[in-house]
């Protein structure tokens, strides 16, 4: 007899106002600990208030310019980057095990996420074996950091859309130095703002076979 394969549920939750990062990191942390099998996945879709925020192993001297940009130690892997108005920011609270994914399988669905959403308007984008994340012509569009913490992930990925690049001009970003960051207004005349790309992500989780209910609430 074959085992029967239960999908999990998956809760989407889109914020519509710029949310601090320390209280949604603070957040996510306490569902990840808290959870338990029976738990629903979660997604958040959300823009921060500007941030630098440094990962686990993030070196001091990546930071090359002091600015009024307030500096949050994280728990993520990698090292600093910027947060703020004009980026997408995606939480992904998966249980990995129940998934039956590993963490490979984790950054590469998130990058294929975003290089499958910037196809659609028509932006050739490409992930690189050794420098995780997002690039359009060797330059930066999007950007990975997790953490797993007994098999489920939380933290995710930030996309440019819009914003100010001036905040990644005070960093190496995600510690390489001269790394050029890129938005997709940089790309396209008539780009998709936040809810538009929202809505493309709630369709390609809904599409994804991975999840059997699909809920949003909105903040």
């Amino acid at each position: 007899m074959n085992d029967v394969v239960i999908k999990p549920q998956l809760i989407i939750r889109h914020y519509h106002d710029l949310t601090p990062y320390s209280e949604r990191f603070q957040e996510m942390k306490s569902y990840t600990e808290q959870r338990d099998e029976k738990s629903p996945d979660q997604l958040w879709i959300l823009q921060h208030h500007e941030v630098l925020t440094q990962g686990q192993a993030g070196k001091p001297e990546h930071i090359l310019i002091p600015s009024d940009i307030p500096v949050v130690q994280s728990d993520r892997g990698g090292q600093v980057t910027w947060h703020g108005p004009g980026q997408m920011v995606v939480y992904f609270m998966f249980d990995l095990n129940r998934l039956k994914w590993n963490v490979r399988t984790l950054v590469s669905y998130a990058e294929q996420l975003m290089i499958d959403l910037l196809k659609k308007y028509s932006i050739e984008a490409y992930a690189k074996p050794d420098a995780p994340g997002v690039y359009v012509n060797e330059r930066k569009i999007g950007s990975l950091g997790f953490k797993i913490r007994k098999g489920r992930s939380y933290h995710g990925l930030a996309l440019n859309i819009d914003c100010d690049l001036h905040g990644f001009h005070t960093i190496n970003p995600c510690g390489y130095a001269g790394l050029e960051m890129v938005r997709i207004q940089d790309l396209i005349e008539n780009h998709p703002d936040f809810n538009e790309l929202y809505a493309d992500i709630i369709e390609y989780f809904q599409q994804s076979g991975y999840f059997n209910d699909v809920q949003v609430i909105s903040h």
